[in-house]
This record gives structure tokens, sequence and C-alpha cells, in this order.
């Protein structure tokens, strides 16, 4: 066959290339295979005790029985269809009935504030018991961690490193090792250089105490104005996440915060505002491909007293619209939120798990419809009935029966 041009000539100049494919493979290396949670509960360390993770459940329970004993009063409140309000409660009961607690994060900076060294070194220590003691007895949530004192007050930084110091000392010497679904939260980033100073002290702490070079990971909370674009007028947060060194497993946003720093009055600081989406654009630009979770921020309209039905409407408003943009995780303040945590994910997901399910199985070849998918809107689509499974919106007879495509291959189909 003839050609015009110099195979030599052209394998040189695509060759030049490889070096972007490094580059994308160690910046983008897709998703990985551990679960996201749903949520992130967030507990003032002096408020926690051995049994706040029953608490936070039974609490949720019995605000669900009082109030929504039934599937049509689920749907009645939060404007469900009688279908998917009678799949929905169910299911919802189900799952604050065993352990709806996904990611607890024991506080030490804003809902803890500064009670002096001596009771944040016993906190620090009590806790990492308490954490201990759900190891032993296998209670401890999926995730679960601390978030220390920010970086940005210069008071204050050494005071986050002890608190991490006291806590990491005292699980290791009561566990033994360092616990699967470990993780550090670090708020209120403005500086590429107080990652880069967090990794260096991370691998001081992996040294002293013989942990594995990178066990130690954190997620970054994105509530100041500079966390999303630097003084220079670049995006800030790529330059986080590499400043990290492959650290940062999460990107969590910080609702009040934020709106705070963007000058917002608090009549207008909450998480559909216009300026929370543009946060929120940003972060999720910046974590896509590299396997980092992003996490919506909170509201403070609880379900409390006689709020509690304008508190859920609320708060399951707010969670259908971070599902939609694509925020499969958020914060929640009060154990009732996880009524409507959960409601809120498994409608989602009811409510368009039938469309879903027709083109997967028109992507598998097993049906037939009218739409043609690539192959990472079918990976998309394989996500969401695997985030289903995991979170218990559905069983694995129940996304067969729907999709064609047993547990496995929809597992296998979600990490294409």
């Amino acid at each position: 066959m003839r050609t015009s041009l110099d195979a030599e000539q052209v394998r040189r100049r695509l060759d030049r290339l490889s070096e972007v494919d490094e580059d994308r493979a160690r910046r983008h290396p897709g998703a990985g295979s551990a679960r996201q949670p749903v949520h992130t509960c967030y507990v003032p360390a002096s408020a926690v005790d051995a049994d706040v993770l029953r608490t936070w459940a039974s609490t949720a329970l019995d605000a669900f029985d009082e109030h929504l004993p039934d599937p049509a009063a689920l749907g009645a409140l939060l404007g469900m269809a009688d279908p998917v309000a009678a799949a929905v409660h169910p299911r919802v009961r189900e799952k604050l009935a065993g352990a709806p607690v996904e990611d607890l994060r024991i506080d030490f900076e804003d809902g803890y504030g500064s009670p002096g060294d001596e009771t944040e070194d016993a906190d620090a220590e009590r806790t990492a018991g308490i954490v201990a003691g759900w190891l032993r007895d296998g209670e401890q949530p999926l995730n679960f961690g601390l978030r220390v004192k920010s970086f940005d007050t210069p008071e204050l930084r050494a005071r986050s490193v002890r608190t991490l110091d006291v806590f990491l000392t005292a699980l290791l010497r009561e566990w033994g090792s360092l616990p699967g679904g470990f993780v550090l939260t670090f708020p209120k980033v403005v500086d590429v250089a107080q990652v880069e100073v967090l990794v260096e002290l991370l691998e001081l702490f992996e040294q002293q105490l013989g942990l594995a070079s990178g066990a130690l990971r954190f997620e970054i909370q994105v509530e100041t104005t500079q966390s999303i674009v630097d003084g220079a007028g670049r995006l800030a947060l790529p330059r986080f996440v590499e400043a990290g060194r492959r650290r940062v497993s999460g990107l969590h946003f910080g609702t009040y915060d934020y709106t705070a720093s963007c000058g917002l009055t608090a009549a207008h600081q909450h998480l559909a505002h216009r300026s929370c989406d543009f946060a929120r654009h940003v972060m999720q630009v910046s974590a896509a491909g590299t396997g980092i979770f992003l996490s919506d921020g909170s509201t403070n309209v609880l379900p409390v007293g006689d709020q509690v039905r304008h508190g859920w409407r609320n708060h399951y408003e707010l969670v259908r619209r971070s599902l939609a943009h694509g925020f499969y995780q958020g914060w929640d303040l009060h154990p009732a939120q996880l009524v409507s945590r959960y409601a809120a994910a498994f409608a989602e997901f009811r409510e368009s798990a039938p469309a879903q399910a027709e083109r997967l199985a028109a992507y598998v070849g097993s049906g037939s419809g009218a739409v043609l998918d690539e192959p990472a809107t079918a990976r998309a689509l394989a996500s969401a009935f695997v985030r289903a499974l995991d979170g218990g919106a559905i069983d694995a007879a129940e996304a067969r029966e729907l999709t064609t495509i047993d547990e496995a291959g929809l597992r296998a189909l979600a990490r294409l």
C-alpha cells in the first residue's frame, strides 16, 4: 500500500506523546475499588462516646417511626410517587435499623473549639480508645477518622499536629496497626504550602510509627475562595492534589465558611446558592479521573422539635440536588438527617432505575432501546447500580431482573 509519510518520521513524532501518556496515567488513574460512603457525620470530639454510633442510629430510627410510619406518610412528606415510596420506605427503615453511619469524623475543629491543651490531649487519647473498642467489637463504620484544626491560624498549627500525634499514638498502641477506613480531614486550606507541610508531617508520622509509606491519607475541605482560585489567578485544587502526592482521598465542600468567604450574608449562605455551584464544578473538574471522592457540604437547618418535617424536606431537596450534580456524598450534622439522606439517595435511584436498566441491557446486547450509549455512559449507568447495591437501595436479585446483568457483571462494567 502506497503512503506519503515516512514511517520512521511518524514514529519519532508519535513517540513524543509517551511522556503525555505517563503523566496522564499518573495524574488520572481512574476510579479505585474503594466504596464511597453516602455521607460523613461530624461529631465534636467532646461529644463522642462509645455509644455514639448506636445513638445516631436509634435517634434516626425513632424519628422515622414516629413521623413516617408507612410509605404513604413518606410519599406525602417528600413528594414521592406511590410506587417509589413503597419501595423506599422499607429500605430506609432497614438501613436505619442496621448500621446507618457509614462515615464518622471526630471533630477537633469548628465543632470542638479550643478547650485547652490538657482537655484536647485527653479527648484525643480517649476517642482513640473508643475507636479501638469499635474495631475489637466489629462496630466501626466503613470510614472513620478525625478532623484536626486548620493550618491557617499560626497559633493552632502545632495544636493540630499534636492532636493527630496523640490520637495516632494511642490508636496504634491499643489496636496495633492503622485500621482500614481511617481518614484525616484537613480544613480551610488556603495555600499549596499547607498541603506540602502536611504531607511532610504525615511522612514523619509513618517513619516514627512504623507505618507503610503512603498509609496516611487525607481529604481536603474546600471552604475558602483561595482553595478555588489562588493568588495568581490559577485553579488551586489541581496544585493541591499534586502536592498531596497521591494521599488525597477526597475533596469535601464547606458550605458556610465558603459562602462567608464570598461575602454572602447569612440569609444567602446555603448549599443551593450559585456561588456553591461554581465551587463544586471546579472541584468536579479538578478531581475528574483521579479516583478522588467528592463530597458536598451540610445544611444547618436541622430536623428537630417542631421543625422535623421542614428540616427533612429541606435536607431531602438539597441531597437530591447534590446527586443531580454528581456529588454522591455529603455532610450530616444531626442523626435525624440520616432519614432524609437515605430517602433522597434511594428515591433518586428508584425513580431512574427502570430507564437506566433498559439502557444497560441494550448496551450489553440483551435488550433494545432508543439510546445508543458510549462506554463511558455505560460505566456511569453501572456505577449507579453498584452504589445502590452498596447502600441498600436495591438487592442483587432485583438488579439482575432489571438489567439482565448479575452483580459481578455490574461491578466489572463499572470499573471499565
